[in-house]
């Protein structure tokens, strides 16, 4: 895989990303065997629909707020906070405003 954010070097994940207008905008930043991290930036407005995953999610805000539903339980997180999304459980996305998201999931 080509490598696209280089090791070994200071990273600012809130800057690597730009908001897209009535948009969602992803990047991959690391993907292995073991698991994958994904940069994401969601305009007001926009969202993922309900879904499950089969592992758990590691959510970090970088920037403005959205609302998460983890098993119809509605939870509003905010820049510089986080969330574990557990596997196999609905989860759905919401951007109260726009915001920006690093998305860690792990295989287990």
């Amino acid at each position: 895989m080509k490598e696209i954010y280089p090791k070994a070097t200071v990273l600012n994940m809130a800057a690597s990303i730009e908001y897209s207008e009535g948009g969602v905008v992803s990047k991959q930043i690391l993907k292995n065997q073991v698991g994958n991290i994904t940069l994401f930036s969601f305009d007001k407005g926009q969202g993922l629909s309900e879904h499950t995953a089969p592992f758990d999610a590691f959510v970090q805000i970088l920037d403005g707020e959205v609302e998460i539903k983890i098993d119809g339980k509605p939870f509003i997180v905010k820049a510089n906070e986080s969330i574990i999304m557990p596997a196999n459980i609905t989860h759905a996305l919401y951007a109260v405003e726009k915001f920006k998201m690093l998305l860690t999931m792990i295989r287990g």
